[in-house]
Formats: structure tokens, sequence, C-alpha cells
């Protein structure tokens, strides 16, 4: 019997989307959705469901051994701007929940984890335009703390114990499936809705910050074909990139389907947040390693979020 696979987080913006693709090519029941709330209903399509809370490891582990699972992709997360309000929790959220994961795999309860970083690991005195996977990481928020600490524990228990783990530094992720989480790149979201809904947006960030953004599709393929490399050594926390740009050039795509479309910044504390981060990253390792490729520019998902948002 094949081991299944268990998404922790799975109604959040990304397991959303990683949850349906992986059921799309597992099987809707080999692949266990959990979260700390019950599913909103059509959520996630068919297939099991389990709420969970990630910091249980008792809980966790009941549900590891019920379902025989062999793949964690950890995805329970308190986002950027949610965590500067939270800063406790986000620590305990972020660091215990990645432990109880890290040690079933140290003991031998599970095959391989797959688990987040962000873009949000670097800071104010990393190189801004194509930052390299290996360079200077002061991260300023409680996000980008926790997520650096993540990376050096991964690359620990890999080295000491031998644990089958994966990472990837997200950029800014859109979607038109899920509402933002909470996260300082949620505008790049927020315009599409409000272009529909009032012809407006009123951007929490200067117009001119530039920073790195993919397509949820991409980022979700990129994820999985990560998950099924046979081409790696040692633990890397992966930049992943695809495309930069900023709210005004976001908006300047908009009015290409809906000309009448006005933006204004008003920056709010996120932007102080949003200029430590860098505007793109080179990500040439992934690309080299599992011949990672974006698929979406710009104008791609300009046009993929306004259809799908109208209906």
């Amino acid at each position: 019997m094949s081991k299944s696979i268990l998404i922790i987080g799975a109604c959040g913006q990304i397991g959303t989307e990683l949850t349906t693709t992986l059921r799309a090519q597992h099987g809707a029941s080999n692949v266990i959705a959990t979260d700390i709330r019950p599913a909103p209903e059509g959520l996630l399509g068919d297939g099991p469901f389990e709420v969970l809370n990630a910091m249980d490891g008792q809980a966790l582990k009941k549900i590891v051994d019920q379902y025989q699972v062999g793949t964690i992709y950890h995805m329970a997360a308190l986002l950027s701007a949610k965590a500067e309000g939270q800063p406790e929790l986000a620590w305990d959220l972020n660091m215990t929940s990645l432990f109880h994961a890290l040690n079933l795999a140290k003991e031998g309860h599970i095959d391989k984890i797959f688990w987040p970083s962000s873009i949000a690991v670097f800071g104010p005195t990393t190189p801004k335009e194509q930052t390299p996977q290996q360079t200077v990481t002061e991260p300023t928020t409680v996000y980008g703390i926790s997520k650096l600490a993540g990376e050096g524990w991964c690359s620990y228990y890999q080295k000491r114990y031998g644990v089958d783990v994966r990472t990837v530094r997200y950029p800014g992720l859109i979607s038109w499936k899920t509402i933002p989480g909470g996260g300082t790149t949620d505008y790049a979201i927020a315009i599409y809705q409000d272009a529909l809904a009032k012809g407006h947006y009123n951007c929490f960030l200067q117009e001119d910050t530039r920073m790195p953004m993919m397509y949820m599709e991409d980022a979700v393929r990129g994820t999985i074909e990560l998950m099924e490399s046979d081409n790696l050594d040692n633990y890397k926390a992966y930049n992943l990139g695809a495309i930069s740009f900023t709210p005004k050039e976001q908006a300047e795509s908009i009015r290409k389907y809906l000309p009448g479309f006005t933006m204004e910044a008003t920056p709010d504390f996120r932007q102080a947040i949003a200029d430590t981060w860098p505007q793109s990253v080179d990500d040439s390792q992934a690309r080299e390693d599992w011949q990672w490729n974006h698929r979406y520019d710009l104008d791609d998902i300009t046009k993929v979020m306004l259809q799908n948002l109208k209906k």
C-alpha cells in the first residue's frame, strides 16, 4: 500500500490549491487535508479532512499513523503583517509545528517534509536586485525571523539525522481562490478584487514598491516538482522566482482590461516591511537543480485573475 500525503494548513492560500492539485494527481483519498478549523463547504473538494491544531504533536502523530502518511506538506503559519500584531503566537505556531513534523521524520514515522520559507528571511542589508540564494539574511519581522530559524533547523535535521526536508522561499503569491491571509504582498490580490468591485483601489504600499511576485499555479507546480525531484544533494532553502513589478505597473496592466480603473497609494505599516525585502531574486539554483521555470507573466496573471474573480 502506498503511503498518503498530509497537508497541514490546507485551508490557507497555498494549502487550498496545493491540496486540490495533489488530489487530482494522486487521488482524493490519498491526500489528507487538515486545518485548525473545519473546511468551508466545497473549498477542497472530495477527500478526507481532519481538524488539527498544528502545535499539538500527539494529534499530528495520531493522524500520521491513522492514514499511513509518508509525506507532509507543512503550510501552516502566521503571515508577515498579521504576525507583527501577535509576535509570540507567530513564533510558537511557526516553530513548534515545524519541530513536530521534523521529529516525526527523525523517528521514522514519515519519509519526507515540505516546509515553506519566504523572501521575508532577507532584510535591509540584503542586496535588493537578484538577491542571491546565499547572502546576508537579517530579517526585521517576526515572520522573517521564524522562517530564517526554520531554515536553520531544517538544515540541522537533514545533516544530523538525515531527514528529507525541502524548502523554497516563496515570493508574493497571487490567487483568486481564497482570500489573502495577512501578508505584506496581499495588495497584489486585493487590487484585482477592488478593480472589479469598485473600479478603484487604495494601495497600502507606495506605487513604486517593487517586489518579487508569482501566480499561485506556478508556485504549486514548483513546490510539487521540488518534492518529486531526485536531483538534490544537501539541504537548500531555494529562492523561487518568477517576475517582479510595482503596484503602479500592476494598475497599468489592469487598465488594459478595465480602462477606467484608478489607484491611489496610502502607505501604512506594511510599507516598512516591504522596504526590507528584495526587488528580485536569483533563482538560478532551482532552475539548474530541478529545472524550475515559471509560466505566468504580469499580463497573464491579470487576465486570469480578472476572468475568474468576475465569475
